[in-house]
C-alpha cells in the first residue's frame, strides 16, 4: 500500500501538482505543451530531484537539489536539445534496519529530463555542484529582431 501511495505522488509530482512544479514557461520547448513523456522521475526512478528553471540574463539556469551526493555521482548531458540528470543516491550500509522507526530518504538511480529552447547547443554550457545543489547553465540563442508595422485596413 505505501508503495502504490508513493507512486502516486510521484505521478502527481510529475506533472506539476504537488511537490516539485514543473512550471511551463515560454523559455522551455513548445513541444513541452504536447508532451510530458520523459518528464520526471523516469520510468524505473525511485526518486526525483527538485528542479527549478530560471532565466540570467542570455543564459537559462537550471537547478537541481541533489542532497548527499558528491558531483561524481551526478551525470549532465545535453543531446537534441534535451538536457538529461541523472544519477545514484547509494543507500547508507546499516547492520541492523530494526531500529528504524520512520523513513523518508529515497535511494536509487533517478534522472530528469527537460526539454531546451530551439536552436540552444552543447556550447558553452557549464554546469557547478556545491552543497548538494547542481546548477547548470545553458546559453540561450539570440532571438530574431522582431520588426512590426501597422497595416491600414481599407
Amino acid at each position: 500500500m505505501r508503495r502504490m501511495a508513493e507512486d502516486m505522488d510521484r505521478i502527481f509530482e510529475d506533472f506539476g501538482f504537488g511537490g516539485p512544479s514543473f512550471a511551463i514557461s515560454p523559455l522551455l520547448s513548445p513541444s513541452i505543451g504536447r508532451s510530458l513523456e520523459g518528464q520526471g522521475a523516469g520510468r524505473g526512478s525511485r526518486w526525483a530531484p527538485a528542479l527549478e528553471t530560471l532565466r540570467r540574463g542570455d543564459k537559462l539556469v537550471v537547478r537541481a537539489d541533489l542532497p548527499g551526493l558528491r558531483k561524481e555521482d551526478v551525470n549532465v548531458e545535453l543531446d537534441d536539445g534535451v538536457l538529461t540528470i541523472s544519477g545514484e543516491r547509494s543507500e547508507e550500509q546499516v547492520e541492523d534496519r530494526d531500529d528504524y522507526f520512520h523513513s523518508e530518504r529515497s535511494y536509487g538511480q533517478f534522472y530528469r529530463t527537460l526539454p531546451l529552447p530551439e536552436g540552444v547547443t552543447g556550447e558553452a554550457c557549464e554546469a557547478t555542484f556545491k552543497d548538494g545543489v547542481l546548477e547548470v547553465t545553458v546559453p540561450l540563442p539570440k532571438q530574431p529582431e522582431r520588426k512590426s508595422r501597422r497595416i491600414d485596413v481599407r
